[in-house]
């Protein structure tokens, strides 16, 4: 299968198919609005105003798999996210990332690229010693290790990079630009 025949649900229930992405440069992430990497909407809303007119789009899938940090209903979380960071970009329904119950996208993306470790850096060796608790084996599997994983797809629909949390957005963004 292609990334283009895939579906999520939106917030409101209807299902919204990925091929409207067709022929456009897109972002997949996994977001929370009670997550230490929650100001990261503020950045991710000012790629989408700079490159939609581009062919960018940012696909939005709030998850509470990662300590109960999106607590909400659909409609509270858009509400927040609307309210704090005047987010424009779609928002799907709170979905799950890993386990039996992850989103067929989420799958598919992992099987695509695999986790590569957070980088350097203060953040980065934070998460590792948490993930080190929760999973000793963490690095050797391709599961979202946490809110706000980023996948880029390139207007044929590959993915072609993963982003983890600790990312410089800096860095998301001039991956972004490259492919417009």
């Amino acid at each position: 299968m292609a990334i283009y025949d895939y579906s999520v649900t939106k917030a409101n229930g209807e299902e919204f198919s990925l091929k409207e992405f067709q022929d456009k440069v897109f972002l997949v992430v996994n977001t929370a609005t009670g997550c230490g990497f929650t100001p990261q909407y503020k950045e991710l809303e000012e790629m989408f105003e700079k490159y939609h007119g581009q062919g960018f789009e940012i696909l939005d899938i709030p998850c509470n798999q990662f300590a109960g940090q999106t607590p909400g209903t659909d409609e509270e979380i858009h509400e927040f996210c609307t309210l704090h960071y005047n987010t424009k970009f779609p928002q799907m329904k709170k979905s799950e990332v890993n386990g039996e119950n992850a989103l067929p996208l989420y799958r598919y993306l992992k099987e695509q690229k695999g986790f590569e470790g957070f980088g350097k850096g203060v953040k980065a060796m934070a998460m590792s010693a948490m993930l080190k608790k929760i999973d000793k084996d963490y690095k050797n599997n391709p599961e979202i290790k946490w809110n706000f994983t980023k996948f880029l797809v390139n207007r044929n629909g590959e993915v072609v990079a993963r982003f983890e949390p600790t990312a410089d957005m800096a860095k998301v963004d001039a991956a972004v630009a490259a492919l417009l």
